[in-house]
């Protein structure tokens, strides 16, 4: 195996399933040595099993690669740190990060539990705050000490988050916050040699296959366009040093569609350089909103009418 990735170590988060197997399995054939990390829980991240992630592993041993199962939780600070300093201490260094890792509890919000809100947020939120932490703080240290860095983290955020999905409001809170995450990451680490992006996927995985209507048959031969593989590329090519220069950025990947996702920014405004009074806001606030773009649908694609 050999490739773009050759001599770069990788760990790669919620890597035993779905759409981080496909990272996990992409980075070897371009000749990653990769660290697979996953507990093996449910979907709603109860339960544990290294089986899956034992399973990644000797699939890139048997392709000729090298990797190396991993059962911390992420989520856990101690145990992101411990991802981080075994990888180092197994492969010598540290070049990429993804963090993948991910679980659902979607309900309305009027029927939102205190504990399912706290579950999703402190492992997708958590569990990528923690091993980036971690990760920047060994690549600073490197940094000071004289050591060219060139490296890559890549988050995973959703549409769910970034445009809004009714029924996931942890879930897409916490990918917002991983978005807001990656650009604050990407302008503090970027002067260590150190790019952070992330990518909104768009997939048919085990956290996917209940939500929205039901898929139409597709011929055999025909593309799939939500398979999960189809993800990896792009976030190899992040993980590359082609990819050199391009950071704080979330990219939209479904099939072979890739987009740039384009941020919060300022629209229209007024200024009137002193206090407002309420009065004046009834017909202020209506004449800006009415001149601003409309928030973007979950597709990411303005409504009709909009511009």
């Amino acid at each position: 195996m050999g490739g773009v990735m050759d001599g770069r170590v990788v760990i790669v988060t919620g890597a035993a399933r779905g759409i981080g197997r496909g990272h996990a399995l992409e980075f070897a054939r371009q000749g990653a040595k990769v660290v697979v990390n996953d507990l093996g829980s449910e979907v709603d991240g109860t339960g544990a099993a290294s089986g899956p992630a034992d399973e990644v592993v000797r699939e890139i041993h048997e392709a000729g690669g090298e990797a190396v199962a991993n059962g911390d939780d992420v989520s856990d600070f101690e145990g992101a740190r411990r991802l981080v300093e075994s990888t180092v201490a197994r492969f010598g260094d540290l070049h990429v990060l993804v963090n993948n890792a991910g679980i659902l509890r979607d309900r309305m919000l009027v029927n939102m539990t205190a504990a399912e809100w706290d579950a999703v947020i402190r492992v997708h939120l958590g569990g990528t705050f923690a091993p980036l932490r971690h990760a920047a703080a060994y690549w600073r240290a490197r940094a000071k000490a004289g050591v060219r860095i060139d490296a890559r983290v890549i988050n995973t955020t959703s549409s769910s988050g970034i445009y809004g999905n009714p029924g996931q409001a942890n879930y897409g809170a916490a990918k917002a916050g991983i978005a807001g995450l990656t650009v604050i990451a990407s302008r503090e680490l970027e002067r260590y040699g150190v790019a952070v992006n992330a990518v909104a996927p768009a997939a048919l995985t085990r956290m996917t296959e209940g939500l929205g209507p039901e898929r139409p048959a597709r011929a055999p031969e025909a593309f799939d366009a939500s398979a999960p593989e189809n993800i990896a590329p792009l976030v190899v090519w992040l993980g590359s040093t082609a990819a050199r220069g391009i950071t704080g950025r979330v990219f939209n990947v479904r099939g072979g569609t890739i987009s740039v996702a384009e941020g919060w920014h300022a629209g229209p405004g007024i200024d009137k350089e002193s206090c407002w009074e309420l009065s004046e806001l009834d017909e202020v606030i209506p004449a800006l909103v009415g001149k601003a773009r409309p928030n973007a649908l979950q597709n990411g694609l303005a409504p009709a009418g909009g511009s």
